[in-house]
């Protein structure tokens, strides 16, 4: 009797299990997109690794505040600076990978540190999950507002006339103004003298007080509007918005020289995809906003956007466009 009753008692156990597998199995495939449909539900933190006030923390703040007024969440900007971006961004690829802390991921920290220095505390390829491509800031030739020098044709007949005598300054040995330098002098043939500074505001000072020739740079925007730079160039494939009237370089004859700084939002590795999605679609709205497609512009950006693959294919690709780069410039930081 125990024996066909605890055998009855099993088949109703087995029945019920059997009946609800489908509804479990159906729970648990729905529950990433649970998890997508709750987020955010706290605040998310947005780390940008380096110092307040640059391009890469001007462009996350415009960012970060409309993606939390779209999500109903506030993103707060952490500034962690130092070693070239190395610091912040060690600090953010051992975080939790559940979509509340992302990263202003940037062409020196993603794509050219990884050939720049010989010890990284990340892997570029494999710790992030690229989630929406923000921008590109095209590299600009500039000079001095006193400068002799009017167009690129007076910039190209003075360096052929004394070769190696032309000064150009940057941010640093491996910074996007030495690699921008680097890189015309290849397609040029030119020669000229690279100086480097402790970050792009001293260079500037000294490039508006005439003690360099030029700069090829990507915040020279604002001292542009005041007149105290003049732009001759810029290197991109296509004219920008905030400067119509200057042209590119391929315009000038040099089809070859296209240098711009790359921003884009990442998450760690590991981060569930509907997620990243989310993130996705909410930033390429806000991309397509004219008031922030006018912010972006104005700053001399060229906004992008696109998927999350996109960004990941476009990501990689630069680590090794990089690596060519920065070979051929001789620079290295230990």
């Amino acid at each position: 009797m125990n024996f066909k009753h605890n055998n009855a008692a099993f088949s109703r156990r087995s029945l019920l299990a059997l009946s609800s597998a489908p509804l479990i199995a159906g729970a648990l495939a729905f529950a990433p997109q649970a998890q997508a449909g709750d987020y955010p539900d706290k605040p998310i933190r947005l780390v940008v690794p380096w110092a307040p006030g640059g391009a890469t923390d001007v462009i996350a703040r415009v960012i970060g505040q409309r993606i939390g007024q779209e999500l109903g969440q506030s993103v707060v900007v952490d500034n962690k600076p130092g070693a070239g971006g190395n610091i912040g961004t060690a600090l953010f690829v051992r975080e939790k990978a559940d979509g509340y802390t992302l990263l202003m991921g940037t062409s020196s920290t993603n794509a050219v540190n990884p050939s720049l220095y010989a010890r990284l505390p990340f892997d570029a390829k494999k710790d992030f999950a690229p989630v929406a491509f923000i921008a590109t800031v095209p590299n600009i030739l500039v000079v001095p507002a006193s400068s002799s020098f009017k167009t690129y044709a007076d910039v190209l007949k003075a360096a052929k006339e004394k070769p190696g005598k032309l000064t150009y300054g940057s941010a640093g040995n491996g910074s996007s103004q030495h690699l921008a330098g680097s890189m015309l002098m290849k397609a040029t043939g030119l020669k000229m003298v690279h100086v480097p500074y402790k970050g792009s505001g001293p260079a500037a000072s000294d490039l508006i007080a005439g003690h360099l020739d030029l700069m090829i740079d990507t915040g020279s925007m604002p001292h542009i509007k005041s007149g105290n730079l003049h732009a001759l160039g810029v290197a991109s494939q296509k004219r920008i918005p905030a400067l119509p009237d200057v042209p590119t370089f391929a315009e000038l004859g040099v089809p070859n020289f296209n240098a711009s700084a790359w921003y884009g939002i990442m998450a760690p590795a590991g981060t569930p995809e509907p997620i990243i999605t989310k993130l996705n679609v909410t930033i390429n709205k806000i991309l397509k906003e004219p008031a922030i497609i006018k912010r972006l512009h104005d700053f001399g950006a060229v906004v992008e956007g696109g998927s999350a693959p996109q960004f990941k294919d476009f990501a990689l690709s630069e680590i090794d466009r990089y690596a060519k780069i920065v070979k051929e410039s001789g620079a290295t930081v230990e």
